[in-house]
């Protein structure tokens, strides 16, 4: 609800304040009085587009302000926590206007952009003239209404829940056959890179022991010659290693028994030939072993070959990389030969998902065929009562084969407004002030099944006659009972059911002007409406004529 408007330096305003209630509230005042001053600055807190011309003064900024009470509004809590915004029972939009034509945006003192401001805006306030009632032509609004009226909300709510669902897994399942595709265009390559190197038998060190391998086969000549000579120092009959350490052996052993300083040198001798001993014994082992062999080093070359090909081939140089290569090789293989389970298992699921949604979607379907009938009805008798009594409707309810976000069914609401009249779209057959009734008379009844927000009408009474004005402003005041009215009228007879009633008027103040608003006590209210049947001459039957309007 809408509660308070604040309006600083915008056209004829310098600075203005009004506080407003529930109800039905009705706003009137001469033409050119600034009504729709009123309507354009807070337009600006809804979102719309500013202009800088509009400044008062074009050196100081424009600020206009709304305070809604949104404490009963649904779902508008999970606005705010989506938007990342403080919620607030009384909750405050503001927008500025720079000099320099730029803007800025506020809800609850947070800078927020025009987008977020706009969404919220509608989310609270719905400003309706003749000339804004596209949104009735609308199939998603049509369709709506109907849900609205056939009480479609907890299904509908199941049936976008499911659907989110299937979306999300047909975006999953178009994501797997596309790599599918990719992965098939790649498999035969990467099966024969994986089998490349899996004849390898890559291990680690592998490269090492091979280097190792080709060092000892390539210099088996020289390796032999040197451990020949090694072996001669050790094993010659006179001066060699082992002889010499025998006698140095037999010296110690006399010096050992002089003391224990001489029997510790004996036994560091006696170690250093057994170690000389078994240094020997492996010369010689080592010599028998090491013969030439070509066969086995080229068996080591060509294994290094391959194995440097490999690194070359995959741009590293260790077996290691090597290994993690063929290991995520070996992942894409097994990934993609998973690729048709998952997905025939996927189509699967996406089958039953179909399935439920068909059923949703056929409660859907027959819940609004259910109350078409009933509301045409309704809807056909409140507009013989606006003054279109051969007004005539006919709903096309037809399937679709999608999943819309409302079911499968398109709804079109055709329009007759004369006996024997071929039936077309609203936006064809419907005139303006057609138009106007018919969303006034069809809101008046979604009012009373979903919680809608303030509603604003604008000069849409413009045309009609008094006694179909007057139905008009019933209609407004039923619908004040369940949300907040604003209706701003030329007409007598809608001024007079508004609960309150404001007016906007011009006032000179030193050589300028200024649109003023005031709320009217019930002897200004009178007045008021006289002027609005009489004129400004005041008589007594228009005096008369006001009280009985009032009472």
């Amino acid at each position: 609800m809408l509660t308070q408007l604040s309006i600083k330096n915008y056209a004829l305003i310098d600075d203005l304040r009004v506080d407003f209630s529930g109800g039905l509230t009705t706003i009137t005042g001469e033409t050119g009085a600034g009504k729709s001053i009123l309507l354009e600055s807070l337009g600006l807190v809804l979102g719309n587009r500013a202009d800088r011309t509009a400044l008062r003064d074009a050196d100081k900024k424009c600020v206009v302000e709304a305070e809604f009470a949104i404490g009963t509004y649904p779902g508008v809590r999970d606005f705010f926590e989506a938007n990342d915004l403080d919620y607030e029972t009384q909750t405050l939009l503001r927008r500025e206007i720079r000099p320099n034509g730029k803007s800025r945006a506020f809800i609850n003192d947070s800078p927020v952009t025009l987008d977020v401001m706009q969404q919220l805006g509608h989310r609270l306030i719905d400003v309706h003239s003749q000339h804004q009632t596209l949104e009735l032509t609308e199939r998603d609004f049509q369709l709506r209404v109907v849900d609205a009226l056939a009480g479609n909300t907890a299904l509908l709510e199941t049936y976008r829940a499911r659907r989110f669902a299937y979306l999300e897994a047909e975006k999953r399942l178009a994501d797997l056959q596309g790599k599918r595709e990719v992965a098939f265009r790649e498999q035969d390559y990467n099966e024969f890179l994986l089998e490349e190197l899996r004849q390898v038998e890559l291990e680690p060190g592998l490269q090492e022991e091979l280097e190792e391998q080709q060092a000892t086969l390539s210099n088996s000549e020289q390796i032999i010659e040197l451990l020949g000579n090694a072996d001669q120092l050790m094993q010659e009959e006179n001066y060699g290693l082992l002889a010499m350490q025998a006698r140095l052996r037999q010296i110690t052993s006399r010096l050992s028994g002089f003391g224990s300083r001489f029997g510790a040198l004996h036994d560091r001798v006696q170690s250093l030939a057994i170690e000389a001993d078994d240094i020997a014994g492996e010369l010689g082992q080592l010599l028998e072993l090491q013969q030439p062999d070509p066969d086995a080093l080229e068996k080591v070359n060509a294994k290094l070959r391959q194995l440097y090909d490999l690194q070359k081939k995959h741009h590293v140089n260790s077996v290691e990389a090597l290994l993690e290569i063929r290991e995520t090789l070996s992942k894409k293989v097994h990934d993609t030969a998973q690729m048709d389970t998952d997905i025939a298992d996927l189509e699967e699921k996406m089958g039953r998902m179909e399935e439920e949604l068909d059923h949703l979607a056929a409660q859907l379907n027959e819940r609004r065929a259910g109350v078409l009938p009933g509301f045409t009805e309704d809807l056909r008798k409140e507009l013989v009562q606006l003054g279109i009594p051969n007004a005539s409707f006919t709903w096309e309810l037809l399937p679709r084969d999608a999943f819309g976000p409302s079911g499968k069914d398109v709804l079109e609401l055709l329009f007759s407004a004369n006996k024997g009249g071929s039936f077309g779209s609203l936006k064809k057959t419907a005139s303006g002030g057609e138009l106007s009734r018919i969303m006034l008379a069809i809101k008046a009844q979604l009012a009373a099944y979903e919680a809608l927000p303030t509603m604003m009408f604008d000069e849409i009474d413009t045309g009609v006659s008094g006694e179909i004005s007057n139905r008009m402003g019933d209609i407004m005041r039923q619908m004040s009972r369940h949300m907040q009215v604003f209706a701003i009228t030329h007409l007598p007879q809608v001024a007079s059911k508004g609960h309150l009633q404001y007016k906007v008027y011009k006032e000179d103040v030193d050589g300028r002007t200024h649109t003023r608003i005031k709320l009217l006590t019930q002897e200004e209210r009178i007045l008021e409406l006289a002027q609005m049947l009489g004129g400004s001459q005041l008589t007594d039957t228009a005096m008369t004529h006001a009280r009985e309007l009032l009472n």
